[in-house]
């Protein structure tokens, strides 16, 4: 689906958080960051994944990562999902899909037979010089930071 691939520079961004804070790409230069889109709030899989990655926040900040969740849902909608789940990372709020674009991961999707566009669950390891250092296209939701942790052994 994506465009990018490993080695590739990551696309800058800029974006609001559930808070209305601006975020960029630059914020995170000198850092590892994990760089998660995924479809939707409140939804059984984006649940699972972005609740594995609290859950194993302090052992992914520990390996020197940082967390940003990317869907298109409004600022308003990640408060609600931040609070209700506990999560402990920014969301970003990509409503115009710019993001998800740049990054190549909005697209024709399948849904029990029937097609649609959307943004599909692909997450990014962009390194500290924002160079993309891994990508994962097939997502496990409820093991996710297992997943990324393990890809560094």
């Amino acid at each position: 689906m994506t465009h990018l691939n490993i080695g590739d520079k990551a696309p800058a961004f800029l974006g609001l958080d559930q808070n209305s804070n601006q975020l960029s790409l630059s914020d995170y230069k000198g850092k590892k960051l994990i760089l998660y889109f995924y479809p939707k709030d409140n939804t059984p899989g984006c649940t699972a994944e972005s609740c594995n990655l609290t859950e194993n926040y302090s052992e992914l900040h520990k390996k020197g990562f940082d967390v940003l969740g990317v869907s298109p849902d409004n600022v308003e909608s990640h408060q609600k999902f931040i609070s209700k789940f506990n999560l402990g990372f920014n969301l970003i709020a990509d409503v115009d899909k710019k993001m998800c674009m740049n990054y190549g991961v909005f697209g024709p999707k399948k849904f029990m037979g029937r097609e649609y566009e959307g943004v599909h669950r692909i997450t990014f390891v962009i390194n500290e010089n924002q160079i993309i250092e891994k990508i994962f296209k097939k997502v496990d939701t409820k093991n996710h930071a297992k997943q990324i942790l393990e890809s560094y052994k």
